[in-house]
């Protein structure tokens, strides 16, 4: 299933076709190539000062052990849907700065920059990916030996796209929900708080 979003404004393809369904198709893994090349794609993310503070932990359904311990750092709504996902992981941000040990300011910022990356990436393959903030951090921190110098984040499941009919009944009518946004004037503002900028 696919859903391009319908734009006011022309964008490239594939950020309209990038979206986070639910509905993962359980059977079919995801190559070992191509979860190279997306993760490839995070390591070339913008950071500042190129610290490049993320880490990810994935757990791949073959590997069942780690896939069970992530499965249980979600949240049971998540857990509902996510496990027929063949991969999933954690996005962790590193607090310091790797040059002079200080605190880094923007590293959760910057995580998040690598993984709209990665997620664009796997978009060009095919896949899909849906971003997780329901999850457990100290659940994730124990169950991965999490060090105090990074921050759990995010999770995030990726695999190829489902049968939106695989679903449980209550997710079904969201996954088939028209995509929305807020206008461009909500948000892009010029001279003061609220002035929506003139282009908008």
């Amino acid at each position: 299933m696919e859903k391009v979003a319908i734009t006011n404004h022309e964008i490239h393809p594939l950020i309209a076709k990038r979206w986070s369904p639910r509905a993962f198709d359980s059977s079919k893994l995801v190559e070992t190539e191509k979860l190279s090349q997306i993760f490839e794609a995070a390591r070339w993310s913008a950071s500042c000062f190129n610290d490049q503070p993320w880490v990810f932990i994935v757990a791949t359904k073959d590997d069942t052990v780690n896939y069970q311990k992530m499965l249980d750092c979600l949240v049971p709504f998540n857990v509902s849907w996510a496990q027929a996902a063949p991969v999933l992981g954690l996005v962790v941000a590193q607090k310091n700065f790797k040059h002079n040990g200080k605190p880094n300011a923007f590293g959760e910022y910057d995580a998040g920059q690598a993984v709209a990356t990665l997620v664009l990436q796997a978009t060009a393959l095919d896949l899909v990916a849906h971003q997780i903030g329901g999850f457990d951090a100290e659940i994730a921190i124990a169950s991965f030996h999490i060090p105090e110098t990074a921050k759990p984040v995010a999770a995030i499941a990726i695999g190829y796209a489902g049968e939106v009919s695989n679903l449980p009944a209550d997710l079904r009518e969201r996954e088939n929900a028209p995509r929305e946004r807020q206008s461009l004037s909500s948000f892009v503002f010029t001279g003061e708080w609220g002035n929506a900028a003139s282009f908008v």
